[in-house]
C-alpha cells in the first residue's frame, strides 16, 4: 500500500477504472436483489389466484387427471385398475424430501415429483437423488406463481427457468407439469385454463390429481406435498393392501418418459442459473445480517455521541476551569499560505483583534504566485512577520514558520480562519497541564448560507465537534484541525517536528503525540470560523485528500494498538473507531443504501418506512443536542434529511476513492480549495459572533 511519501507529489494519475467496476458491481447487486425478490414473489408477485370466471371445457371435465389441450380440443388420461401414481408437489426439501425417498425406497415404490425450480437450484443434490433412484421429475414452475394471475413475462419465466435449473442440477429437462395451487382438473378454471394452454402448446403434459371420491381400487393420481403431512398421507396410502402397484405419471400411462437428458448448452445455462441463484441467495443473507448491523452500530454511534458529549459538557461545567493555573506566556501563531489573497488579511486580522496580546505571527508564503505576500505584508503591526520560500508544501511551510517561533507554545491556523476575539486565550489554557501536548479549537463554517453550506455546518457541528468531545473522554482525539490548533514546542520538537509523510500531517501529528504519550484534548470555546467549499467539486477535492491522508496516518501508526500507555489507548479506541466508522462502513454503505432501498420498494415497505424514520430521528435529536451545546441555532435541522440522500452519499463515495486508491499504490497530489474569501470578509467586516449572540437567535 502506498500510504506514505511525499504527499504533494503526484507520480500518476488518481485511478478512475474501478469506477467503472462501481458502476458495474451495483446493477449486478440489483439485479440479484430483483431476481432473489422475483422468486420470493416480493417482486412482479403471482401468489393471489384469480377468482373463475369460467369453467373447464366440457371435454377436460371428466375427472380424469392428466390432460393435454391441443387445438382440436382436450385429450384426457387416467390410470389404470388398482395402480397409484404417488406425485409430490413443491421441494425438494432439505428436510421431508429425503424421508419420502427412504419410505418409497422401503415400499419399493416410484413416485412422480413436482419440484420447484428455485428449489432444485438451491438443492440439486437431491433433484440428482431422486433421478437416480428411478422417480420421475416433473414441474412445479420456478418459484409456485400462480401462472393463471402471472404476466406473459413471468408465466414464460417460471416454465423456462425452472428447465434450465433442473438441466443445471440433473442433466434432465422435463415436459411433465403440474399448475400450482390446482388440485383436480376441474379447479384449472378461469385464467388458469388459459394458462394450461399455453404450457400444452410448449409441449407440456398436465398433471392433476383425481378426486378423493374414487376409490383407489380404480386407479389413482395423489397429490402430496413435501410436508410432514405429505409424509403421513403417502405412508398411509403405500400400506393400503387395495393399491396393486405404486408407479410414476408416465410409467401408469404407458407412455415414453417425458423426461430427457438436457443438452450441453442446457446444462452449462442451467449450471450459470444456480450459481447466480446461490450468489444473489447468499448476498440477500448476508445484507439482511449487514443492515441491522449497520444500523446497529449507527445507532449505537449516535447514543455513544450523545451520552459522552454529555459526560464531557457536565465535567467542564462542575470544574469550572479544569486547568491548574492560567496561561499568559507567548505564543507563536503559524500561518501557512499559499496563493491565499482572498482570506489572509481577514485571519491575520482577526489574529491581531485578539484579547491575547503576547503574540508572534508569522505568516510563511509557501511561493504564492498571487498577492498574498503583498496582501500580508501591508499589515502594519510589528507582531506581524511574513516568511517566503519555494513551493514545499504545508508541511514544510509550518517547519519553516518553526524555526523562527520564539514561543514555547505553537498556535497553528489555516490562511483562510477566522478566529473570534477570546479564542487564543481559551485555545491555550489547556496547556497549562504538562501532560497535554495538543489542543483542539473548535471550528465553525462561516459560508453557511447557501445548502452545500449548510450541509457542511451540520457535518462540521455533529460530525467533528460532537466526535470531538467524544474523543477527550476516550482520551483518543485523532486531529488537532489545521485551522485551529495549539501544540507544545517541546512536545512537536520531541516528535521531529512536522511530517511531510501524509496528506493529512494534522492527523499524523496528533496520532504522533498520542504515542509519545501526549494528551490531545478539545477546547470548544476556542472558535474559528473557516470558509468552507462552495460547489461539489472542491469539496470532493478537499475530502478526497483529508480522507487519503486520514489512511495513510492511520498506517503509519497502525502499530500503537499493541502498545501501552496514552498510545495503546489511542490506538485501541481512536483507530478502531476510525476504522469502523469511517471507512468500512461507508464502504458497505452504499450496497447497504441499495438493499434498503429494494426492502423499501418490494419489501415491507410501511416496516421499512418506519425503521428508516426512527434513524433520521434519532439522528435529529443528537444533532439537535450537538447543535445547542455549540450554541447553534436549531432550525438548519430541516437541511439534515436531504443530507442523507445527497452528501451522505458523496461522503461514501469519497471513502471509496481513497481506498482504492491506496490499494492500487497511486500517489494523490495535493489539491488546493479555491477561495472566494467572502466568508471572511463578511465576518471580518461586522463584530464577529459570540456563541451567546447565535444561541439567542
Amino acid at each position: 500500500m502506498a500510504l506514505t511519501g511525499q504527499g504533494r507529489h503526484a507520480l500518476r494519475h488518481p485511478p478512475y477504472r474501478h469506477w467503472f467496476l462501481l458502476l458495474l458491481i451495483l446493477p449486478i447487486i440489483g439485479i440479484s436483489l430483483l431476481f432473489e425478490g422475483w422468486t420470493t414473489h416480493e417482486v412482479d408477485g403471482a401468489r393471489k389466484r384469480f377468482a373463475c370466471t369460467a369453467p373447464i371445457p366440457r371435454s377436460a371435465d371428466n375427472g380424469d387427471p392428466v390432460l393435454r389441450v391441443t387445438g382440436d380440443g382436450t385429450e384426457t388420461a387416467r390410470m389404470p385398475h388398482r395402480t397409484a401414481a404417488l406425485t409430490f408437489d413443491g421441494g425438494p426439501d432439505p428436510v421431508w424430501t429425503p424421508r419420502l425417498l427412504d419410505l418409497l425406497r422401503a415400499h419399493h415404490a416410484h413416485a412422480t415429483f413436482f419440484l420447484y425450480g428455485a428449489q432444485a437450484a438451491r438443492h440439486p443434490d437431491l433433484v440428482r437423488r431422486i433421478h437416480d433412484e428411478g422417480h420421475e421429475i416433473g414441474s412445479y414452475t420456478y418459484t409456485g406463481g400462480d401462472l393463471g394471475s402471472a404476466s406473459r413475462l413471468r408465466s414464460h419465466l417460471e416454465l423456462s427457468l425452472t428447465q434450465s435449473a433442473l438441466a443445471g442440477a440433473a442433466a434432465l429437462n422435463t415436459r411433465l407439469l403440474r399448475l400450482p395451487h390446482t388440485t383436480t382438473a376441474d379447479t384449472m378454471c378461469g385464467a388458469e385454463w388459459s394458462a394450461a394452454q399455453r404450457a400444452s402448446d410448449q409441449g407440456y403434459l398436465l398433471v392433476a390429481a383425481t378426486g378423493h371420491s374414487r376409490k383407489p381400487p380404480q386407479g389413482v393420481v395423489r397429490q402430496y406435498s413435501h410436508t410432514s403431512l405429505g409424509y403421513q398421507e403417502a405412508a398411509k396410502l403405500l400400506a393400503d393392501p387395495e393399491v396393486g402397484r405404486f408407479t410414476t405419471v408416465t410409467e401408469g400411462l404407458g407412455r415414453s418418459p417425458l423426461t430427457t437428458p438436457a443438452s450441453l448448452p442446457q446444462r452449462i445455462q442451467g449450471r450459470a442459473l444456480i450459481w447466480t441463484q446461490s450468489v444473489g441467495h447468499t448476498f440477500t443473507q448476508f445484507m439482511t445480517w449487514a443492515l441491522g448491523i449497520a444500523g446497529g452500530l449507527g445507532m449505537l454511534r449516535l447514543v455513544l455521541l450523545a451520552c459522552l458529549a454529555r459526560v464531557h459538557a457536565r465535567r467542564r461545567h462542575r470544574s469550572g476551569s479544569p486547568w491548574p493555573h492560567e496561561v499568559t506566556e507567548p505564543v507563536t501563531v503559524l500561518v501557512p499560505a499559499y496563493n491565499e489573497e482572498a482570506g489572509i488579511e481577514a485571519t491575520v486580522r482577526s489574529l491581531l483583534a485578539s484579547t491575547y496580546r503576547d503574540l508572534q505571527i508569522i505568516v510563511i508564503d509557501d511561493g504564492s504566485t498571487d498577492r498574498t505576500v503583498q496582501i500580508a505584508r501591508d499589515i502594519t503591526d510589528p507582531r506581524v512577520t511574513v516568511v517566503q520560500q519555494p513551493n514545499s508544501g504545508k508541511p514544510r511551510a509550518l517547519t519553516t514558520g518553526l524555526s523562527y517561533a520564539r514561543s514555547e507554545i505553537i498556535v497553528m491556523v489555516d490562511a483562510d480562519t477566522v478566529f473570534e476575539p477570546d479564542a487564543l486565550h481559551h485555545l491555550v489554557q489547556p496547556l497549562a497541564d504538562p501532560t497535554v501536548g495538543a489542543v483542539s479549537g473548535n471550528t465553525k463554517v462561516g459560508n453557511r448560507r447557501r445548502l452545500l453550506g449548510r450541509w457542511q455546518h451540520l457535518e462540521y457541528v455533529l460530525g467533528f465537534n460532537l466526535d470531538r468531545r467524544m474523543f477527550e473522554v476516550l482520551e483518543c482525539m485523532p486531529t488537532v484541525p489545521g485551522a485551529i490548533g495549539a501544540f507544545r514546542k517541546d512536545a512537536l520538537t520531541a516528535i521531529g517536528g512536522i511530517s511531510d509523510d501524509t496528506l493529512a500531517e494534522d492527523t499524523d501529528l496528533t496520532m504522533a503525540l498520542w504515542r509519545m504519550g501526549r494528551r490531545v484534548v478539545y477546547e470548544e470555546r476556542a472558535i474559528a470560523w473557516t470558509e468552507v467549499p462552495d460547489t461539489f467539486e472542491q469539496l470532493w477535492r478537499q475530502r478526497y485528500r483529508w480522507c487519503y491522508g486520514t489512511l495513510q496516518s492511520m498506517w503509519k501508526h497502525r502499530h500503537a494498538v499493541v502498545e501501552v500507555g496514552p498510545a495503546g489507548r489511542f490506538g485501541r479506541r481512536g483507530l478502531t473507531y476510525l476504522a469502523l466508522f469511517q471507512i468500512v462502513l461507508p464502504l458497505f454503505a452504499p450496497v447497504v443504501d441499495v438493499y434498503a432501498l429494494y426492502g423499501l420498494c418490494f419489501g415491507d415497505t410501511p416496516q421499512g418506512l418506519g425503521v428508516w424514520l426512527a434513524f433520521l430521528a434519532a439522528q435529529m435529536v443528537t444533532a439537535g443536542y450537538a447543535l445547542r451545546l455549540d450554541h447553534e441555532r436549531l432550525r438548519v435541522l430541516w437541511a439534515l434529511p436531504l443530507q442523507l440522500f445527497v452528501y451522505r452519499q458523496m461522503l461514501y463515495l469519497v471513502v471509496i476513492q481513497s481506498v482504492t486508491t491506496a490499494l492500487l499504490g497511486t500517489r494523490l497530489r495535493w489539491h488546493r480549495m479555491h477561495r472566494s474569501g467572502t466568508a471572511n470578509q463578511q465576518l471580518l467586516k461586522s463584530p464577529v459572533p459570540s456563541p451567546s449572540s447565535l444561541s439567542s437567535k
